[in-house]
């Protein structure tokens, strides 16, 4: 875990100057590269989010799109009742809230009773649990048809933008602050070995639900946020497993347990997804399971583990 020397701080503080500029360049109405920038750092949140559980503490999950959902209808719910308004921050918060509070009902029995493959796929059994409890839900969760909510009050991207950008570095600044801190000691213990841990006087389970929790906080704003850009909350797409398979092979092709990784890989997937979305619209899905199979094969660091000395060696020795 290395401090952040004065070149890395300056390279940060002049690319997140160029990312607020970007709306006031390009014109958010018109610009794709407003919109990109938009999903990207909503990646960026949902990579970093899968990073923190699976990448720092070795807890592989597969239900962020759970949290996803969650947190988008708790908006549209909300706004629908006229409980909240629209962008309402209160809204957005309570929104993470609820994902987070459900991380630890869930969490808990999960993580003190399953590891490894058996708690990936708890966590992908509550995705679909919440699929279907939303599709029977009736008049509260309006269905399969989903919450149509009242898309008059878009305007401009502009305000989309920066939430995301927030996100971004929320996600960002959660992590960074867990991994300097006695938590991320204590996580890093916990995913290299458990046993060692436990015997140092670490409470196990105590540090897992919290990763766990985090991580669908960040999951669940990221669902407040789509849903008060799409304006319309349904299953099949806020339950998508998308939005748990996109971030983690995001993280996995940039290095998860490190804090540049993920958002190296998203920015990179996201500029491949927009071109196979065109490109290759039948066989995305297709190419992007054999994407994260390849990543794992042959990249298991990810892109930032490929050091141009590293590589240069590599070449050298074949030649």
């Amino acid at each position: 875990m290395k401090t952040m020397n004065k070149k890395q701080f300056i390279l940060s503080v002049i690319i997140l100057a160029v990312c607020t500029a970007v709306p006031l360049i390009f014109d958010p109405e018109t610009s794709y590269v407003v919109y990109f920038l938009f999903m990207a750092f909503i990646y960026v949140t949902l990579a970093q989010a899968w990073n923190i559980v699976a990448g720092y503490t070795g807890q592989v999950t597969l239900g962020l799109h759970a949290f996803f959902g969650l947190g988008a209808y708790v908006i549209a719910i909300g706004w629908s009742r006229e409980l909240i308004g629209y962008l309402d921050p209160l809204g957005m918060f309570a929104a993470g809230c609820a994902a987070a509070i459900l991380a630890i009902l869930v969490g808990i029995p999960l993580l003190s009773k399953l590891k490894g493959d058996y708690f990936a796929l708890g966590t992908l059994g509550l995705g679909e649990i919440l699929r279907l409890v939303t599709i029977q839900g009736g008049a509260f969760t309006a269905g399969p048809t989903g919450i149509l909510l009242p898309s008059s009050s878009f305007n401009t991207l502009t305000p989309h933008y920066f939430i995301a950008l927030f996100l971004a570095l929320l996600a960002l600044g959660v992590t960074y602050y867990m991994t300097k801190s006695n938590i991320g000691l204590a996580l890093v213990a916990v995913r290299d070995d458990e046993t060692a841990a436990a015997a140092s006087g670490i409470n196990i389970l105590k540090f897992k639900v919290l990763a766990f929790a985090v991580a669908a906080f960040l999951a669940g704003l990221c669902g407040a946020l789509q849903a008060y850009y799409i304006f319309h909350v349904e299953p099949q797409g806020f339950y998508s497993l998308n939005w748990t398979l996109y971030p983690v092979l995001m993280c996995v092709l940039g290095g998860a347990g490190t804090l540049s990784g993920p958002v190296i890989g998203a920015l990179f997937l996201t500029v491949v997804f927009e071109i196979a979305k065109y490109a290759l619209p039948e066989i995305h899905p297709i190419f992007s399971g054999l994407l994260i199979i390849f990543s794992i094969m042959f990249l298991p660091k990810g892109l930032i583990g490929l050091k141009p000395g590293r590589m240069f060696q590599r070449t050298k020795r074949i030649s």
